[in-house]
């Protein structure tokens, strides 16, 4: 089976400014492939070279085995993408929306009717399908660009941080939905800042930080691969000093970290390290095993981007 999408040595630069740094990876039909990293990192310009919207400086691209640079309008025609921004015309109804976005690929009235009618129910807006786009919630709006993204029936879906700002029954909505793009054997690009999102839908993932990828793996491939098993978070510890202070005899195998107030003691046993915080006064923490989230910031660092 080929790559639905294939990058070889990707660069984007702006002037003396490396977007996207020389950056190698696959996806294949039927899979969700998650690209995680800080703002800033290079995702949303991979996206964009992706469907044509910037053009790389280097590298080779392809998409369904077409190359971004000469055949660009034929890939536009078989990739459906969900931005990150809401761009819904707000004069017109969800229905006219999505009948107006399905007349660009050269569908007749009647077709973009009928496939509209579809999308719709896909993305559970039937009810809605006549209201303005300012009646419909946020939730509404992100399930029903989602739908547009849709509306051409595309083998390619690229989905630009789509759960941004949902509640968690929107979330699920849009998670359940892009399980079905996947079921249908339509290759996934998902950008996002929610781990857990990332660990439920991805297949693989991976993560980029100042336009290089750091990682690649399946979710728990990446958990297994860079962190210890588990995580004890002390949140706070009353007339003892700054967090971390407090430990002078970290033993080997225990890796510290204190960030915001926080310390971290990461290791595959911690029962005695348990047993040991327990008998403290003041003390608040908590035991849990690692995640992708203690690997991302592992790999990409605690501090703020701008």
């Amino acid at each position: 089976m080929k790559p639905a999408i294939q990058a070889r040595g990707i660069v984007k630069s702006y002037g003396t400014f490396e977007a996207v740094n020389g950056i190698d990876f696959d996806v294949m039909p039927g899979e969700c492939f998650g690209m995680l990293g800080p703002n800033g990192a290079g995702k949303t310009t991979t996206i964009h070279m992706i469907c044509g919207l910037v053009d790389k400086t280097a590298g080779d691209l392809t998409v369904l085995d077409m190359d971004v640079v000469t055949e660009i309008r034929k890939i536009k025609g078989r990739i459906g993408v969900m931005p990150q921004d809401e761009n819904l015309d707000r004069d017109l109804t969800a229905r006219d929306n999505l009948e107006t976005h399905a007349r660009y690929y050269r569908m007749t009235r009647a077709q973009a009717a009928e496939r509209s009618q579809g999308v719709l129910e896909f993305v559970q807006l039937v009810d809605h399908a006549d209201q303005k786009i300012a009646e419909l919630s946020g939730g509404m709006k992100r399930r029903l660009l989602l739908g547009r993204a849709f509306l051409s029936d595309p083998a390619v879906m690229l989905l630009d941080e789509p759960t941004a700002g949902l509640d968690p029954q929107a979330r699920l909505v849009v998670w359940h939905k892009i399980r079905e793009l996947k079921s249908r054997n339509v290759a996934v690009v998902l950008t996002t800042h929610y781990m857990d999102e990332a660990e439920r839908l991805c297949d693989r993932l991976a993560i980029i930080d100042h336009g290089r990828i750091v990682a690649t793996g399946s979710p728990r491939e990446l958990i297994q691969a860079h962190v210890p098993r588990e995580v004890i978070e002390v949140l706070s510890m009353a007339g003892n000093g700054p967090p971390g202070d407090w430990i002078k005899d970290v033993e080997e195998g225990i890796r510290l970290e204190v960030s915001g107030g926080t310390t971290y003691l990461y290791g595959d046993d911690l029962d005695t390290w348990t047993a040991r915080l327990s008998a403290m006064d003041g003390l608040h923490f908590s035991r849990r095993p690692t995640n992708l989230e203690d690997v991302f910031l592992k790999l990409t660092g605690r501090d703020l981007r701008e």
